[in-house]
């Protein structure tokens, strides 16, 4: 087994990009359904993907694995925005929201 270098939560899009890299005749059963899965939901170019992230943790504040669920699931309005920041438990600032949902046009 292979040891665990570093941990980081990434999106649905950066796995995709990364099982294109391997060959999926190679891969086991669990590999498989993963690629499955990532090819039907992944939204966005692992690139993008990435950028996306960054740019909301660091212009606002957020966590790496909450910039993930945001970047899957792409919200477009501030109340499907807020359904996520919501399981958080804390507190959000609408000109916070406002900024991630700024952010998210740019990007995609």
């Amino acid at each position: 087994m292979e040891e665990i270098r570093k941990k980081q939560s990434i999106s649905i899009s950066e796995v995709k990009e990364l099982m294109e890299k391997s060959d999926p005749e190679s891969m086991d059963q669990i590999q498989r359904w993963t690629y499955d899965y990532v090819l039907k939901f992944a939204k966005l170019d692992g690139k993008v993907a990435k950028k996306l992230k960054q740019q909301l943790v660091k212009d606002c504040g957020i966590t790496e694995e909450e910039a993930v669920e945001i970047v899957n699931n792409l919200p477009t309005t501030e109340a499907e925005l807020r359904a996520f920041t919501f399981g958080w438990k804390k507190l959000i600032l609408a000109e916070t929201l406002e900024k991630m949902l700024k952010i998210i046009k740019e990007n995609v």
